[in-house]
């Protein structure tokens, strides 16, 4: 529970620099800041590219020396306390791995909605498993592929127009989280 109302009060005072810093930037900016928001695959450099590499190799390896830890916690703390695992520890490299990589991707992507919080669960039920040896690796694959599904649809093949990737992916995701809490929990409209 703190680590969520901690992340509302950082997405809070996130929102009011976005807002100061808005309220001073030149109309171009407002504008870069807007087509960000849309979220893109492209536009972006080779030495951008380079250090993209570089801090997500840095999560991926975070995330991959913690997969013993996570199908640890999956029965609980006191499974994982009685196999000697370090709960503190643990819990400080998925978050920092957690972050390198939600960070990196939006800070060079956008903030893409909706891959991050469907194609995981998507991939469970694929996959019908909890093992994160293979959850991981097929949600990495699931992932890139309805990603670069959702940008070959957002630039329109036939057209000259790009619609912004994160219309796509609300468009496909939304109604897939949907799905996935209705038949979590058998609800009956």
């Amino acid at each position: 529970m703190a680590i969520l109302i901690i992340g509302l009060m950082f997405g809070s005072i996130t929102a009011a620099v976005v807002s100061v810093l808005s309220y001073f930037s030149s109309a171009e900016q407002l504008q870069q800041y807007i087509f960000w928001g849309f979220g893109s695959l492209g536009n972006l450099s080779w030495q951008e590219l380079g250090i993209f590499f570089i801090v997500y190799s840095l999560g991926m390896l975070l995330t991959l020396f913690s997969i013993k830890g996570l199908n640890s916690l999956l029965l609980g703390e006191n499974y994982a306390k009685s196999l000697g695992l370090n709960i503190k520890q643990t819990r400080l490299i998925i978050i920092l791995a957690t972050s390198l990589l939600a960070g990196t991707i939006t800070a060079f992507a956008g903030p893409i909605a909706f891959i991050g919080l469907a194609i995981p669960h998507i991939t469970r039920q694929v996959f019908t498993t909890s093992n994160h040896k293979v959850l991981l690796p097929a949600v990495f694959l699931f992932g890139a592929i309805i990603m670069l599904i959702c940008d070959s649809i957002a630039q329109l093949p036939t057209s000259d127009y790009f619609l912004p990737i994160n219309a796509i992916t609300s468009l496909i995701g939304a109604p897939v989280v949907i799905w996935l809490l209705v038949r979590k929990r058998k609800m009956l409209f």
